[in-house]
């Protein structure tokens, strides 16, 4: 075995929690999801062509899920002590800042700025890593996933010189290749016929997961205490709906730790087949975040205007945030206790129930009735707890 592949790789018996430079890497993301969450509302409210402009902006989210996501799980497996491995956070935090940066005009004259740092900072990644495994068995995976990203560049790459819709259509096909290969544990030709191995540690993982999910909550903080910074000081109903957003905060920070957001390591250590969990672990924070996304784009339409008429795309980001964070959580219970409580399930589809008829009310209505499904989940939750003894992960995964 290399001594510099050993060197590479965490170490037994090292911290398996998240240090300071993966917290400071975190912060350039409450920016990134707040230049995403803020071109979103442009979309819905100045009437542009709603379908298309918010479909890009969330290919463009999709983009930052998987730099965060692909950067957390190198952390957790090889040794961030090491200088290749920190100068290789510092790279994709400064990529994620350019990313973020361009936002605004990534469709635009933005796009090759948006898209090459995000192709940069896989790809170098991949440069440094596979060279330095060389002689160990790791290279073969880390090999894999330089594959994908080589191949998912070209069409980040080609997209980004080429007009709409023709740049629209190739980064959906990138994200997709890169979505897959993330889903798939990037298998490669010289993988196929070996298990693949993912030694990741389940606390650590799990703890990047957390707070992935209140990085996004601290977004939603931004954006709301911005907005209505920003709103007239005698607009009444924005300070109702500032109050709102508070609240829906609150809940969304109480029905996520409830029992599955707590037990979560535990069901990884515990689990019979990690990369399963992981995978299904890994969707759940996606459409969590991408829900909290969602919820930060409402309650910023919401502060704006909280009378008169609900435009649809507004009911889209007021109740789609909610949905989506339901069925994220829901997911985030299956992988832990192999089951899915109702009380989700059922507030998914009264949201969904209920937002044909409220294009009728003005959307500061619709946030309130946002608000009370969340608030019936979590008295739900802490009713079925009473009393009860404390639960365990399901094992079988």
């Amino acid at each position: 075995m290399s001594t510099k592949a050993a060197a590479l790789l965490r170490k037994p018996g090292q911290p398996e929690r998240p240090n300071l430079l993966e917290l400071f890497f975190d912060l350039v993301f409450v920016f990134a999801l707040n230049r995403v969450s803020h071109r979103l509302v442009e979309d819905l409210t100045e009437g542009r062509a709603v379908l298309t402009d918010a479909s890009e902006t969330v290919l463009l989210l999709l983009a930052f899920l998987v730099l965060w996501f692909v950067t957390a799980w190198v952390t957790d497996i090889y040794d961030l002590q090491t200088p290749q491995l920190q100068g290789m956070v510092y790279t994709a935090m400064l990529g994620a800042m350019i990313m973020a940066v361009a936002v605004p005009r990534a469709f635009g004259d933005g796009s090759l700025a948006f898209a090459g740092a995000y192709v940069a900072v896989h790809i170098i990644r991949g440069l440094v890593i596979v060279p330095a495994l060389r002689g160990h068995a790791a290279q073969r995976r880390a090999a894999g996933v330089l594959l994908w990203f080589s191949l998912s560049a070209v069409p980040w790459i080609a997209g980004a010189i080429l007009p709409d819709p023709a740049r629209g259509l190739l980064w959906a096909l990138a994200i997709a290749i890169d979505g897959t290969a993330l889903l798939l544990f990037y298998p490669a030709p010289w993988t196929l016929r070996t298990r693949q191995q993912w030694p990741v540690s389940a606390e650590y993982i799990s703890e990047r997961y957390r707070q992935f999910f209140i990085i996004a909550l601290g977004e939603l903080i931004l954006t709301t205490g911005s907005a209505y910074s920003d709103a007239s000081p005698r607009q009444g109903g924005a300070a109702v709906a500032f109050a709102v957003s508070f609240v829906t905060t609150v809940l969304l920070f109480r029905v996520y730790l409830f029992k599955a957001g707590q037990l979560l390591p535990e069901a990884l250590a515990a689990a019979r087949e990690p990369p399963r969990l992981i995978r299904e672990a890994f969707l759940a924070h996606v459409l969590m975040v991408m829900g909290i996304v969602a919820v930060a784009v409402g309650y910023e339409i919401v502060i704006r205007h909280p009378f008169g008429r609900t435009e649809a795309a507004w009911t889209v980001a007021i109740l789609g945030g909610p949905i989506l964070f339901l069925i994220g959580r829901a997911l985030v219970e299956h992988a832990v206790f192999a089951r899915v409580s109702r009380s989700r399930l059922i507030g998914a589809l009264v949201l969904v129930g209920i937002a044909p008829a409220v294009t009728s009310v003005p959307p500061l209505a619709v946030a309130v009735a946002a608000v009370v499904v969340l608030a019936a989940i979590a008295v739900s939750d802490m009713m079925r707890a009473s009393g009860k003894p404390p639960e365990r992960p399901t094992v079988p995964h």
